[in-house]
């Protein structure tokens, strides 16, 4: 049986939480049949969104997808009778949808995907500018240069382990930029500012960093420093509190401008810090179908993945999924998502105090 996370495991929560998730989606009477002209004919296509924006703002952007995706479907074959568009109560409500079969495609982020793959297939995943630097060496970062977004796309980004300006984060950078292999002797000796253990760039993958280099994991560093944002995180690196800090790779674009006017550095970001570890991509948000939907086949999988990319490639398609900052889609397996499962793994033993 596959491992599911503490939440998951909860079921009278989230029994409640299918119940309301699945009001609509529970009576859909779904199927697949062949109509006189030869084409496929869907009575409805249930998509379910994950609530990280207000459900209402969800739904009124996204009701263009509607009429978009009926569109596309007919260029495949299918008639669709009605595409019904909700927002789940919950993240693991969506899941649960998807693998009970009352929803046929979920818009849910990787972590979501891996926690209900045993009812749901990736088919899609989202895509943003990519970055000018994406190299896995990290002294290949400190160039001194600012890292820029290009024209063409990325699937996935990165977490970096940065340190600043003080004597030990130079030390630190120094070995890096040299050549030589940091010790984990080297990264105890260091503050480190980090988020909270839910957060992907800020503590989990950089913990998966650890024990793919060390062995050790974020706990075993004497001198951790929970922050509360990004910003207060680089706060502490620029003034000293903290030698090291965890964070994703285009967060230095995003504080270039506060360090040295509300941070108080003479010398911009791009010269005052250095990037001494690169974790695995983790892959953006996916498109996700159920496996349990009696409407789901594998030629409506190919028919999904290539209208969700032509929509992505329109101007009213682009407004759609901006509401969750996504600019394309590209093809994606379940394997893509593999580190994501480890992350899952290390959540569990975090949870379980192990």
């Amino acid at each position: 049986m596959k491992k599911r996370s503490l939440m998951k495991r909860c079921g009278a929560l989230l029994l409640a939480g299918m119940m309301l998730v699945g009001t609509t989606a529970c009576s859909n009477g779904k199927t697949e049949t062949s109509s006189e002209g030869g084409g496929k004919k869907l009575d409805k296509l249930t998509v379910y969104f994950v609530p990280s924006r207000d459900p209402d703002e969800i739904v009124t952007a996204t009701d263009p997808l509607k009429g978009l995706l009926k569109d596309e479907l007919t260029k495949a074959g299918y008639e669709v009778g009605e595409v019904d568009i909700s927002v789940g109560t919950s993240y693991e409500a969506v899941g649960e949808a998807l693998s009970a079969g009352t929803a046929d495609v979920g818009f849910i982020p990787g972590g979501t995907y891996v926690l209900y793959d045993d009812g749901a297939d990736v088919i899609l995943t989202a895509t943003r500018a990519g970055l000018s630097k994406d190299s896995a060496e990290a002294k290949d970062w400190n160039d001194g240069q600012a890292t820029e977004a290009k024209d063409t796309q990325a699937n996935y980004y990165r977490a970096l382990v940065i340190t600043g300006p003080t004597e030990k984060g130079k030390e630190l950078a120094d070995k890096v930029n040299s050549g030589a292999e940091l010790t984990f002797d080297d990264l105890a000796g260091a503050n480190w500012s980090v988020m909270s253990s839910s957060s992907s760039a800020g503590y989990i993958y950089p913990s998966l960093w650890l024990q793919d280099k060390f062995s050790k994991k974020l706990t075993d560093l004497p001198n951790l420093i929970q922050a509360d944002s990004y910003g207060s995180s680089f706060a502490r690196l620029a003034n000293g509190e903290a030698d090291v800090l965890l964070a994703y790779a285009d967060a230095r674009r995003d504080y270039a401008e506060k360090w040295t006017s509300e941070y108080g550095r003479s010398a911009s970001i791009w010269e005052e810090t250095n990037v001494i570890g690169v974790t695995d991509p983790i892959y953006n948000d996916t498109i996700s179908v159920s496996k349990n939907s009696k409407s789901m086949t594998d030629d409506l999988k190919a028919a999904l993945q290539t209208a969700f990319i032509n929509i992505a490639g329109t101007e009213e398609g682009k407004k759609v999924i901006a509401i969750y900052s996504h600019e394309g889609y590209v093809a994606a397996k379940s394997t893509d998502y593999d580190k994501e499962r480890a992350a899952q793994e290390l959540i569990q033993k975090l949870n379980s105090g192990n």
